[in-house]
């Protein structure tokens, strides 16, 4: 997999300004500064006055505490200013005063990191006391303190600064805290309360409580604290935070309680929190009051995490997540932030660096190549009530499912989710499909990877638009009556540094053991399902498309790949299971619990399964045992409610690619299918991976010239309509192109202009789709008993020298059988026998391939035809009818 670029790529190790020596020799400040010469004057005499209250013990330290103050001060107020903030910082302290706008200015940005605040001469505290007069200003004093059990007063000065211990400093300038809120916030000390901010480039920072304001101290390194005497914490404050040309007020990140509830610490602990979306991520939320978002994440092994966005410049300093316990999850309310805001989380690795990732959790992305997550919050409204309340009433396999498979960003290239919504509906109700089935829409880096190689599994890609857009197109399809199936991806993950791959700086959602982490074919990992949490991401993430998209089916992508720890591989390259076989139980497991949550909670819902193997119970319901394998116990059914049925594919196309006058000796492989037919519940599929890569359009796999190639299209069509099983077509092939399909131009569109000379013949083969389709809708022989043995009998299955295959498809009692009919020989047989039941008095052509408006030779059975008293096929009468050239017919009873 290309790795690619990060947008706005923070480095790993973001570099902080060093922290300036005061100037000795020159502790003055110049004639320019007068005012900071008053507050450095100012902080002398204090510090001179506290001097000589203290405590001897306690002189010398004040002295110098005070020496290095006006030090300070005069050096910050000796500086110029620096230069205007840039039109990025502009933005930035706008959104971070979502909750409450800046008050003037810019702030100032990383590129002009403002020297730091010096302590201040001044601060201000409000009384507790509803009968205490008006806050006052106060001199700060070193040593002065007040009772904790009496309020400020106007007399009352700060208590003696509380910095932030040395360990802690490290810690959360390192990025490895992993309980910030212990030390930064508001937090009772013996004095009265202790604020504590750490607010890189800040010049200064004030805390606001009702009549309360209080000037903190500068620490250094963007920390500033001071306690205030106050008998308790303020129920609500906000820090007024001066930048260097820009004054900022906003509830304190650090004044909140965790957001994220035991219940939900519970089941992310047991791996069974079935909305897992509504846990992890960012969520945009009203906590305590405050309108915000919540960021958690995953990262059980990372040191520390901090979140990172445009906010904050991509610097984390300031922002870091506390550690939730032994769940593993990091979480930071951020008051004032929304939807739309970029964030990325930057984890400290056990090894002390630092990496950047996407949030696994992120509702929305940026367009690739760009990767940053993106806050989202859906205002999406659903008018699709009437589909969801019907979607349920019958079995999938019992009711008619006929799939047009599409490539979204190539259907129409250029339409976004809100444009499709205008034409897709329209098109695959024309031509009377049951359901589109969506190749992968989550977010992928690589476009030429169809979305088969997923970074945001929780994100519909963002290069056709929002989130609510493709709430917006699923709502028009289901409001046209088609129903929406989509590719789902849980097999493996590619290897972006932004993304999955070694999430917290050791394995995580991949395998442990790097032979079972990398997939042999794709040069991707694997997910490790035998973890409970990466089991949890992905059943959630299943159900999540289901509930939150209204998605109505998944086709689980590569099964096979999962199933068996020797897929690929070869000997001595993997380990056998507990039982010493080859299935990957652990696969099993989830593909049970996925299977059995999604039928659960989401009615009328349909799985489908890619498995491309023998594997026993693909469609048994997971309760219902089966046989073992190489001495393993019985084991319930997979639980999928259809399987695509790769054997039949591989086998008819496999007959239909031969020259009819070979075909007579690969016969077989026509009729091998209803062998196994009613093992399980198929789909049959011609899908993407059959007209791409050098494996041609299926009008171009035919042989013979163009008329005998169309002829072949339309005859296997009208074939794989009326045999057992679901169908699903790929775009393009309704209209019989000839090209292999690109991502890059999708179906050439072009071949059914009037303009075009053979229109008409693509034209033909398209409205010939949509009469199957609708012929099929209206035979409930063709779909009612699609799984059981009885709704199929043969009527002529070993006509091989012929070319023929006929056969009798049967629905519920009540309902008229359905006789197809297929001549695979270019030649017209005449006079053909076919036996039928005796209880019908005369049958009648519905279908023929070989009709003229489908660009055929027109060779039709027009009249009814009566049955004659001659035996045939086993059955006591027979039709004698004619059988066009490479074509197939439907027959039913008048």
């Amino acid at each position: 997999m290309t790795r690619r670029p990060t947008s706005r790529t923070p480095s790993d190790q973001p570099e902080r300004e060093p922290e300036r020596e005061p100037d000795s020799t020159n502790p003055q400040p110049r004639a320019s500064t007068a005012s900071g010469a008053a507050k450095a004057s100012g902080t002398a005499k204090a510090a001179k006055s506290a001097q000589k209250t203290a405590k001897p013990a306690a002189k010398k330290t004040a002295r110098k505490a005070a020496e290095k103050t006006a030090e300070k001060t005069a050096e910050t107020a000796a500086k110029k200013a620096t230069k205007k903030a840039t039109k990025k910082t502009r933005k930035a302290v706008k959104t971070a005063e979502a909750a409450a706008p800046a008050k003037s200015g810019k702030a100032a940005t990383p590129a002009a990191k403002a020297p730091r605040a010096t302590a201040r001469a001044t601060a201000a505290a409000a009384p507790t006391d509803p009968t205490t007069p008006a806050t006052t200003t106060a001199p700060t004093s070193p040593t002065a303190s007040a009772s904790p059990a009496s309020p400020a007063s106007p007399a009352s000065p700060l208590s003696p600064l509380s910095p932030v211990p040395d360990a802690d400093r490290s810690r959360l300038l390192d990025g490895t805290h992993h309980d910030p809120h212990s030390v930064l916030g508001a937090h009772l000390v013996g004095d009265g309360v202790a604020f504590r901010a750490l607010r890189p480039y800040a010049r200064a920072v004030t805390v606001v409580a009702g009549e309360l304001r209080a000037e903190l101290v500068d620490d250094g390194d963007g920390f500033f604290s001071a306690v205030v005497p106050l008998r308790a914490v303020p129920d609500s404050y906000r820090l007024h935070v001066t930048y260097e040309e820009a004054d900022l007020e906003v509830p304190d990140a650090y004044g909140f309680l965790p957001a994220l509830g035991e219940f939900d610490l519970h089941l992310l602990g047991e791996g069974r929190h079935e909305r897992l979306w509504d846990a992890l991520g960012a969520r945009p939320m009203t906590h305590q009051g405050v309108r915000g978002t919540r960021f958690t994440v995953w990262a059980p092994n990372a040191r520390g995490v901090r979140v990172v966005g445009d906010f904050n410049f991509w610097d984390g300093v300031g922002f870091p997540m506390r550690s939730l316990g032994g769940s593993g999850v990091w979480e930071l309310f951020v008051p004032g932030l929304g939807a739309g805001e970029l964030y990325k989380f930057q984890i400290t690795r056990p090894d002390g660096s630092m990496t950047f990732r996407a949030d696994p959790l992120a509702r929305r992305t940026e367009v690739p190549p760009a990767n940053s997550s993106v806050v989202h919050e859906s205002a999406h409204v659903w008018r699709d009530e009437e589909w969801l309340r019907r979607r349920g009433e019958t079995p999938v396999h019992e009711a008619p499912l006929s799939v047009y498979e599409v490539h979204l960003p190539s259907w129409r290239p250029g339409l976004t989710y809100r444009q499709l919504a205008d034409q897709l509906p329209a098109y695959v109700s024309d031509l009377g499909f049951t359901h589109v089935e969506l190749m992968p829409v989550a977010e992928h880096p690589f476009g030429g990877s169809w979305g088969y190689q997923v970074t945001g599994f929780y994100a519909p890609t963002s290069r056709l638009g929002s989130p609510d857009d493709f709430k917006h197109l699923v709502d028009a399809l289901h409001r046209a009556g088609i129903g929406v199936l989509m590719d789902w991806v849980p097999a493996h993950f590619p290897r972006d540094d932004w993304a999955l791959a070694e999430f917290d700086g050791r394995p995580l959602y991949e395998h442990e053991d790097p032979a079972r982490a990398a997939h042999p074919d794709w040069g991707t990992l694997e997910f490790d399902y035998g973890r409970k949490e990466v089991r949890n991401f992905l059943v959630a993430n299943a159900t999540y498309w289901c509930e939150e998209f209204h998605i109505d089916g998944l086709r689980v992508d590569a099964v096979a790949s999962m199933l068996y720890l020797d897929y690929s591989r070869e000997h001595g390259e993997w380990s056998p299971n507990e039982h010493g076989g080859r299935e990957n139980l652990d696969a099993v497991a989830f593909l049970q619990e996925m299977n059995a949550t999604v039928y659960r909670r989401c009615p009328g819902v349909v799985t489908i399964a890619e498995e491309s193997t023998a594997w026993d119970g693909v469609t048994r319901a997971t309760h219902h045992t089966g046989p073992g394998a190489q001495g393993s116990p019985a084991r319930g059914g997979l639980g999928f409610g259809l399987k695509w049925n790769m054997g039949w594919m591989h086998d008819s196309l496999g007959y239909m690619s031969k020259d009819p006058v070979h075909r007579k000796h690969h016969h077989h492989e026509m009729t091998f299918s209803m062998v196994y037919a009613y093992s399980e519940n198929y789909v049959l599929p011609i899908s993407h991976d059959e007209v791409v890569h050098g494996k041609r359009a299926l009008v171009s796999k035919m042989p013979g010239d163009w008329w005998q190639r169309r002829a072949d299209h339309r005859a296997y069509l009208g074939f794989m309509w009326a045999h057992p099983g679901k169908q699903l077509l790929f775009m393009g092939q309704e209209f019989a192109q000839g090209a292999e399909w690109s991502e890059g131009h999708g179906p050439d569109w072009w071949l059914l202009d009037p303009a075009y000379g053979a229109e008409a013949d693509h034209r033909g083969v398209r409205d010939l789709v949509r009469d199957l389709n609708s012929r099929y809708r209206a035979e409930p022989a063709l779909w009612q008993r699609d799984t059981e043995p009885g709704g199929f009998a043969w009527v002529a299955g070993d006509a091989a020298e012929d070319n023929v295959f006929a056969f009798l498809r049967y629905g519920t009692e009540g309902t008229s059988p359905l006789l197809c009919l297929s001549n695979f020989s270019p030649v017209v047989r005449h006079e053909y026998r076919i036996g039928v039941p005796g209880d019908f008095a005369a049958w009648r052509e519905v279908l023929n391939t070989d009709a003229a408006p489908y660009g055929g030779g027109n060779v039709l059975n027009s009249d009814p035809l009566k049955p004659v008293p001659a035996p045939a096929h086993g059955h006591p009468t027979s039709l004698m009818l004619s059988l066009p050239p490479l074509a197939t017919l439907w027959l039913r009873p008048v």
